[in-house]
């Protein structure tokens, strides 16, 4: 299998036909593996005539960048993009499964995108091997994040706000590291779990959690 590009591109993009015209869109979610917090999706639709070189050059695979590198090629892109978000919280992942859950916050980011564009999109490329259930013509990327610009963009957006969020959720919430973690199962948040127990924030149908609440009802 060949390996993606070491820096994310518009070719598939304009293989789309982005560059005379066609609308792509790339869409990519954040937050499958934390313990605690929503799941939240971008959808991106990046203006390839506009957008500078210099901030293209910016947008790079998310979790590679520090935070302060993910805002900065944010503002970047900004002004020569259309973004949109979704999520699905933490009661749909425990009903749904964090997969769909996944796949319903994409659906999501995609229909706040829908309003912005002139007409439906002609392509959405979507971040990984599944696709989410919607009338719209797409493609799952693999590896997406590190080798499609558009998608790469909407990781950024996406990894950003959840990241606000869950820091927000650290004020409020304070002992679990959430401000630093973002809900991840490092030892910080299982120290607090120990500490201070599973609050509404938290996955409880992840084993971790539901071990805890199991242990706690004995």
């Amino acid at each position: 299998m060949a390996l993606p590009p070491t820096h994310p591109t518009d070719a598939l993009e304009r293989a789309a036909g982005a560059g005379d015209g066609a609308l792509v869109v790339g869409v990519d979610e954040v937050g499958r593996g934390p313990w605690a917090g929503p799941v939240v999706a971008a959808a991106a639709i990046l203006d390839l005539a506009a957008l500078p070189p210099g901030a293209a050059a910016l947008i790079a695979d998310s979790k590679t960048l520090t935070a302060a590198r993910r805002l900065t090629a944010r503002d970047a892109f900004a002004g020569h993009a259309r973004v949109a978000l979704g999520r699905a919280e933490v009661v749909e992942i425990d009903r749904l499964n964090i997969l769909q859950a996944s796949m319903l916050a994409m659906c999501r980011a995609v229909e706040a995108l829908l309003p912005a564009l002139p007409r439906p999109p002609d392509l959405i490329l979507v971040d990984g091997n599944r696709l989410p259930d919607w009338p719209h013509a797409a493609r799952a990327v693999v590896r997406g994040d590190a080798s499609c610009l558009s998608i790469a963009a909407a990781a950024i957006a996406a990894k950003l706000a959840r990241d606000a969020e869950m820091a927000e959720l650290a004020r409020r919430y304070p002992g679990y590291g959430w401000e630093s973690n973002a809900g991840y199962g490092t030892p910080a948040h299982r120290d607090g779990l120990r500490r201070l127990g599973v609050t509404e924030h938290h996955r409880r149908s992840f084993a971790p959690i539901r071990a805890l609440i199991d242990s706690d009802a004995r």
